[in-house]
């Protein structure tokens, strides 16, 4: 929905843009005061900017407001109860472990052996969770903490070649144990 009206309003200010420049070429042989017309669209101008300030933040904050990320910082900013290590090959992901507790922070310490992945883990509704990205000789740190127990799917964001497709693995978080 909020794309469609992003494309509208895109649609119709190129449209008002274009005929504003055929205006002014249609005029440019009318020798007019300089003056005024500066005064007049210098105006309108500001208007025009400060109306797309208005617009563009108001979509900023509603089409941000709906990302799927949740924080990723653990309990008050504690260390990470699980850690599991990652790296991303061609075309492949070899993890420490794949299965985690639900309801623990864990800290994904994700790097890369060859080229850039992008790691994204997504719920059984296929939506991403959270995310970071796999590069070589650098490791990126993802906290998460599962809600909820069940399967979820690891899939590269970051084409690397041919079989990218392929690039899956599961993470299994179990439930919670009493005491």
């Amino acid at each position: 929905m909020y794309q469609e009206i992003a494309w509208q309003v895109s649609l119709l200010g190129g449209l008002f843009l274009a005929a504003v420049f055929l205006l002014v070429v249609m005029r440019s042989g009318n020798p007019a005061e300089y003056g005024p017309i500066q005064k007049r669209f210098y105006r309108f101008r500001a208007l025009w900017f400060w109306g797309l300030v208005a617009v563009g933040s108001w979509l900023s904050v509603e089409t941000l407001a709906s990302l799927p990320y949740g924080p990723t910082h653990g309990k008050e900013g504690g260390p990470a109860e699980v850690t599991v290590d990652v790296t991303g090959h061609q075309w492949y992901w070899d993890m420490s472990r794949t299965e985690v507790p639900a309801g623990r922070t864990v800290q994904f310490n994700v790097t890369s052996a060859d080229v850039n992945h992008g790691f994204a883990i997504y719920n059984a509704d296929d939506e991403v969770v959270a995310q970071t990205q796999a590069m070589p000789e650098y490791t990126n740190k993802l906290r998460h903490t599962f809600r909820e127990p069940g399967t979820y799917r690891v899939m590269c964001l970051e084409y690397c070649g041919p079989p990218h497709h392929n690039m899956t693995a599961e993470i299994q978080v179990t439930a919670e144990k009493e005491g």
